[in-house]
């Protein structure tokens, strides 16, 4: 831990040493909110979000605020080292190519439906759809169609040499159109009530709760968890497709191991200095002791496979990546681009115009800073550096 700020109703403990105004202000706002419980913790990649900072962890009693989870819900990574320990320039601009061929990036969805059993089964009775998951029923067939699509803004596919001499693909990835719609109706929906309430939490704060034994609170638990579950479902269909795409390149080729799966989108019922509460984990990953996760860097740097170290005084918790220093206006008025190619000198996949700034290795803290100051959080296992990317 770096530092506690003590001013607010709770301690905001923080990993981070770059925290902008705006984000400070935000964790003072979670730290005063009545049902807080303990602290609220922000990680090394801290940054300004919607209500709830990214890289926040925030644990409440008997409440859920669909801000604190944001509209990505169940975004998260995953990782599979291969067995290949080379690769050609020419095998990997071949499977470059062929991974453009099969997975959708952006706003793109699939060309036709896909198979029904790729997606997540209901928690519950299918008669009880329309009412238990109000939205999902709705979205449930444009779903079919985004099932093992990339995305965009800072979605990526990454190609990686590992320093334990394998390489590695990386997916980074969320519960497309799917979770945006879940998080914006219940934020609505709590927004509505709560001024029905006469809520003491301000409206400006963005941080909109409902109680988890409400009906709405059910009913938003359910659907979040379906949408943690959808985007999962989302980065196996991608990552079985990609290495397809390995296969059809290299000779030899096998991905046996086991796909590594974290989320950092999400809130979850646990057990925390004796007392069931729920976290929220907003651009935040879970590192219990023993859990393996994984910590992306930019597009031009190192990311890490990693090892929790169970932390008690983060909710054993970790950053999900470098985080941004600047905004996506900002990184296109202010980078320059010769200047971010020229960091990812080697790497496929380099910006190629003033738009691709906004995901360029100057728009991210430096990964190195945000890994010291986690040391007391996670250990590091593997370092894998970029090869080739696909942004979305």
């Amino acid at each position: 831990m770096i530092n506690v700020i003590s001013s607010e109703k709770k301690p905001i403990k923080l990993w981070v040493t770059d925290l902008e105004e705006g984000a400070l202000s935000q964790a003072k706002n979670l730290a005063n909110l009545p049902f807080v419980f303990k602290h609220i913790a922000l990680m090394p990649d801290s940054h300004q979000g919607y209500g709830m900072p990214i890289g926040g962890v925030m644990a409440t009693e008997g409440i859920v605020v669909p801000n604190a989870v944001g509209v990505d819900i169940g975004c998260g990574m995953c990782a599979v080292k291969t067995n290949l320990t080379e690769i050609s320039q020419d095998q990997l601009k071949a499977i470059m190519g062929e991974i453009r061929k099969v997975v959708p990036v952006g706003f793109s969805h699939q060309a036709k439906k896909q198979d029904e059993d790729l997606m997540p089964r209901f928690f519950g009775h299918m008669e009880d759809l329309p009412k238990d998951y109000p939205v999902i029923f709705q979205e449930y067939q444009n779903a079919l169609s985004q099932i093992g699509t990339l995305g965009g803004g800072n979605h990526f596919i990454e190609i990686q040499k590992g320093n334990d001499g394998h390489i590695w693909v990386m997916i980074h990835s969320g519960s497309r159109n799917l979770g945006f719609k879940v998080a914006n109706y219940y934020n609505e929906v709590a927004k509505k009530l709560n001024a029905k309430w006469q809520s003491s939490v301000p409206e400006n704060w963005e941080l909109a709760f409902l109680p988890l034994d409400s009906e709405e609170g059910k009913r938003y638990m359910s659907e979040m968890q379906y949408c943690v579950e959808f985007a999962l479902a989302n980065r196996k269909l991608m990552m079985k497709n990609i290495l397809n795409c390995f296969l059809k390149e290299v000779p030899d080729f096998d991905s046996s191991d086991i796909m590594i799966n974290i989320a950092h989108n999400y809130a979850s019922l646990e057990n925390h200095f004796g007392k069931n509460v729920l976290v929220h984990r907003k651009g935040a990953t879970l590192a219990r002791e023993g859990i393996v996760g994984i910590i992306p860097g930019s597009m031009g740097t190192k990311s890490y496979i990693v090892e929790g170290l169970g932390n008690k005084e983060s909710f054993e918790s970790c950053s999900h990546g470098a985080g941004r220093k600047m905004g996506r206006g900002e990184a296109i008025r202010t980078l320059n681009l010769a200047d971010e190619q020229a960091k990812m000198e080697g790497i496929l996949g380099q910006p190629r115009n003033a738009e691709d700034l906004q995901e360029a290795p100057g728009a991210y803290k430096s990964i190195d800073t945000v890994m010291e100051n986690q040391k007391d959080l996670v250990k590091i296992l593997v370092e894998l550096t970029p090869l080739a990317n696909i942004k979305g």
